[in-house]
């Protein structure tokens, strides 16, 4: 099963009013890879993350740098990246432009997309264009990945709950 992961309001907490808590790195950081905002990302998120036992794919405009930034951060090593397509014509009005690039990297397995800007419109594009179960999980930007969204995850993965997309 694949895991779709954004990373800006899903690793990334942002937008709050309060400040952040600060996390240090749990492994040693590759020369040059940093980025402001990793002290935000709680590095266990990582182990967390692998325990889910999903082939885990970014999802993000990130790109190069989440292998090169984030996975040392999180100690994971360097996952797949979806490669975005240029435009986004004749999409269904509010698709979110990630949608039809994962389902089609997805390729009829199930997956699992953690993201901070999923919608029902994005749900029900996906229940009606692929034909394996999917979970379109919306993250709360200002929190980032929390222990409720973990024990959503947890529960869909191990397959006690239904297979529509949510």
């Amino acid at each position: 099963m694949l895991l779709f992961l954004d990373v800006d309001g899903t690793l990334i907490p942002f937008g709050a009013t309060w400040p952040y808590p600060e996390y240090e790195a749990r492994f040693a950081l590759p020369e040059g890879a940093g980025h402001p905002l990793l002290p935000r990302v709680d590095p266990g998120l990582g182990a967390r993350l692998t325990a889910l036992d999903c082939e885990l794919v970014w999802a993000t405009t990130w790109m190069d740098d989440a292998n090169e930034c984030l996975a040392p951060w999180l100690g994971l090593p360097p996952l797949p990246l979806v490669d975005w397509p240029g435009g986004g014509e004749g999409k269904p009005r509010g698709l979110h432009w990630k949608t039809r690039p994962l389902v089609a990297w997805a390729d009829g397995r199930p997956f699992v997309w953690v993201d901070d800007e999923i919608t029902d419109v994005d749900r029900e594009w996906v229940a009606a264009h692929h034909p394996a179960r999917a979970l379109l999980h919306r993250v709360d930007h200002r929190y980032g990945l929390t222990d409720a969204d973990f024990r959503v995850l947890r529960r869909w993965v191990s397959g006690r709950c239904g297979p529509e997309a949510r």
